[in-house]
């Protein structure tokens, strides 16, 4: 696939494989120690933050903001559309770059920074509003509460396997086709549940969303924005149903794409009995049940409503294997879209004016790739310890606060431990 998601291998480490599996097990353990014995009480609340100034917050909601960034999206999605009918083939064409690195990857960063931006940007919620004018504005039937983050997560998981398994990924057509059914999905949706249902329904905006709880600036219950401790707002995020999921297709859908790459699982897609589109499948499928399958266990070992109480812990370390898998590609992968934009429909046109530019793949070396990619881990699971733990100490006696965590500790290790192994798989 030429969208290659990373660069560099185990061989690119500045210290041998087994010395950083241990050195990153090591850290879990010895950051799970430390808060055991410095924090015995919880500390983190979604509604603590300073108020930014009032002209930020006016600024902020005014209806042309709103409108100006609604535009943003609408155009962005429209060009990216009429790329994918009238562009060069494949990968040469602009819109699987913009959709998997502009729009996948970019997400990322952006929602770190700024929080849930997929919500202000979203094309869908215009077409809804329209669509709403129409029929009047008022939803045929309330949103059940146990449907909750299915939607997401059945969407996510739907989006992953586009992005990692069909050998015709890159081309237009799949990509039309997979975002007219989303695209359909979600308007129906939400003309029946009303625009509520992109909140928790549509898998780009709980992507976004989930990983903005991590931004320093947020948003409380009462619509005041925040400058905060990004804790409060992994503290903030309440339990609902199908939000373990989402967060397990996150983290899942990564170590499949880090165990796709290893030389025993090609060698069985390619000498296998079954379709490789069928392998490739099941293999994430497998991957995301495991996650699944293990954090329930560990976690349902602390009390009932631990995995989904503990759920916000999962999301530093989601982000911590997104930087590591993708970071590579939005920094090369996001100029080379830049390149292809000046030149959408090959028409030999320059409108951005980077036709001539050459991608030094040299800018970042592939020891200093590997050292980021492992970085990136191994922090995301020592933060996660530190949601873990605020979280745990509310929800156990204090008699039981560290004992009690000793499952959901060993899982930790298991993700460090076996995340890194997957990423340096070649």
């Amino acid at each position: 696939m030429v969208l290659a998601h990373g660069i560099g291998g185990r061989q690119d480490l500045p210290i041998p494989l087994s010395f950083l599996l241990a050195g990153a097990a090591l850290a879990v353990l010895v950051s799970f120690m430390a808060v055991g014995v410095l924090w015995r009480d919880s500390r983190f609340d979604g509604e603590k933050g300073r108020p930014v100034p009032a002209g930020l917050q006016s600024f902020a909601d005014a209806r042309a903001t709103r409108f100006a960034l609604r535009l943003i999206g609408a155009v962005a999605a429209a060009l990216t559309v009429a790329a994918a009918l009238f562009g060069a083939e494949g990968a040469a064409n602009p819109a699987p770059w913009t959709v998997y690195v502009l729009f996948w990857v970019g997400l990322v960063p952006l929602s770190l920074l700024f929080g849930p931006v997929w919500r202000l940007l979203n094309p869908l919620r215009a077409v809804h509003a329209g669509l709403s004018l129409i029929s009047g504005g008022r939803p045929l039937a309330q949103l059940p509460p146990w449907l909750g983050y299915w939607p997401a997560a059945v969407g996510l998981f739907a989006f992953t396997w586009l992005e990692l398994i069909p050998p015709d990924r890159e081309e237009g057509w799949a990509l039309l086709a997979w975002f007219a059914v989303y695209a359909v999905v979600m308007v129906v949706g939400s003309l029946v549940f009303g625009a509520a249902f992109f909140d928790k329904g549509d898998p780009f905006e709980v992507y976004s969303a989930l990983i903005g709880r991590l931004s320093p600036l947020g948003r409380r219950d009462d619509g005041r924005l925040v400058l905060r401790n990004p804790f409060d707002g992994l503290a903030g995020l309440k339990a609902a149903p199908g939000l373990v999921a989402v967060v397990c297709v996150m983290l899942g859908s990564t170590a499949y794409d880090g165990f796709s790459r290893s030389p025993w699982w090609v060698g069985q897609v390619q000498s296998g009995p079954l379709p490789r589109v069928l392998m490739g499948t099941l293999g994430l499928a497998v991957l995301v049940g495991l996650v699944a399958l293990t954090y329930w266990l560990c976690t349902r070992l602390i009390g009932p409503g631990a995995p989904g109480a503990l759920a916000p812990s999962l999301i530093p370390i989601a982000v911590g294997y997104l930087v590591a898998h993708y970071f590579t590609l939005l920094f090369f992968g996001g100029q080379q879209a830049l390149k292809l934009w000046t030149d959408p429909f090959v028409t030999q046109a320059d409108y951005l004016g980077t036709r001539g530019w050459v991608i030094d793949y040299q800018m970042l070396s592939d020891t200093a790739q590997a050292v980021i990619r492992a970085g990136a881990v191994v922090v995301g699971h020592v933060l996660g310890v530190f949601a873990a733990h605020d979280r745990a100490v509310a929800l156990l006696p204090r008699n039981r606060a560290l004992t009690g965590q000793l499952p959901l500790l060993l899982l930790m290790v298991f993700y460090t431990v076996g995340g890194l192994a997957l990423l340096f798989a070649t």
